[in-house]
C-alpha cells in the first residue's frame, strides 16, 4: 500500500471511530437526519473519508438510507428494542455458559483485568457513565467469543451488536447502573471462572432482563425516548 493510500485509509478510519462513537454516545442520536457538510463541519472531517465512513456504518446497520428521507441513524421502535433485549437474554446466556466450558485461565484473567480498567473509567467518570469501546475492551463481546461458538458469535457481533450498543450507553448513564451493571459483570466472570457454566448462564440472563426491565421502566416514566 502506498504512503498516499494508507494515509486515506487512515483518516476514512478514524472518521468511522468517531462517527460510530458519537452515535453510539447520542450525540447522533436514532432518527437524526445525515447531512455531509454538516458532519464536515461539526466532526472537522473531509468528505473522502466521510462518505467511506457512511458506506461502513450503514453497512453496520447504524445508518438507513430510505428513498426521499436520506440518510438517518437507526431507531427502534419500543416493541422491536424490548425484542431485542429478550434475544440477548436467551443468546448470550448461552455464551456465557460455554464460556465457561471453553475460556482459557488466561482469557478469564485478561478479563478480569478487562473490569478493572472499566471501574477506574466508571470512578473518573463519578458513576456517571459505563461506556465499553468495541471489541477486547467491551466485555459482552469478550463473552461472545470466549463462548468457542462461531455461529452463536457471528449472530450476537453482527447488526445485533452494534444497535445493542446505541442503547446500552444511554441506559448506563442512569443514577446508580454503571456501578451495579459492573458488578453484575464481576459475578458472571466468577461463575466462569468456577467453571460453573449453569450460574454463568443463569446471572448473564439475570443480567441482560434487569436491563430490559430498566429500559421498560424508564421509557414508562418519559426519561428514555425512543
Amino acid at each position: 500500500m502506498s504512503d498516499i493510500a494508507s494515509q486515506t485509509y487512515t483518516r476514512a478510519d478514524e472518521a468511522f471511530d468517531c462517527l460510530q462513537t458519537a452515535i453510539v454516545k447520542g450525540d447522533l442520536a436514532p432518527g437524526d437526519k445525515i447531512g455531509e457538510l454538516d458532519l464536515c463541519s461539526r466532526f472537522d472531517l473531509t468528505r473522502g473519508p466521510l462518505r467511506e465512513a457512511l458506506g461502513r456504518l450503514e453497512s453496520r446497520g447504524l445508518l438507513v438510507r430510505r428513498p426521499h428521507a436520506g440518510v438517518r441513524v437507526v431507531s427502534l421502535s419500543t416493541s422491536e428494542l424490548v425484542e431485542l433485549y429478550r434475544i440477548r437474554e436467551v443468546m448470550e446466556g448461552l455464551a456465557a455458559r460455554q464460556a465457561a466450558e471453553r475460556m482459557t485461565d488466561q482469557e478469564i484473567a485478561d478479563l478480569k483485568a478487562t473490569l478493572d480498567s472499566h471501574e477506574a473509567m466508571i470512578d473518573e467518570a463519578r458513576g456517571q457513565a459505563y461506556y465499553q469501546a468495541e471489541g477486547d475492551y467491551d466485555f459482552h463481546h469478550r463473552i461472545a467469543t470466549g463462548s468457542r461458538n462461531t455461529k452463536l458469535a457471528q449472530m450476537l457481533l453482527g447488526d445485533l451488536y452494534y444497535m445493542v450498543r446505541m442503547y446500552r450507553y444511554r441506559l448506563s448513564t442512569s443514577a446508580g447502573r454503571p456501578h451495579l451493571a459492573l458488578g453484575e459483570h464481576r459475578r458472571i466472570v466468577e461463575a466462569i471462572a468456577q467453571r460453573d457454566g449453569e450460574l454463568a448462564e443463569f446471572l448473564m440472563k439475570r443480567h441482560i432482563n434487569a436491563a430490559r426491565k430498566n429500559i421498560e421502566k424508564k421509557i414508562q416514566e418519559g426519561v428514555l425516548t425512543i
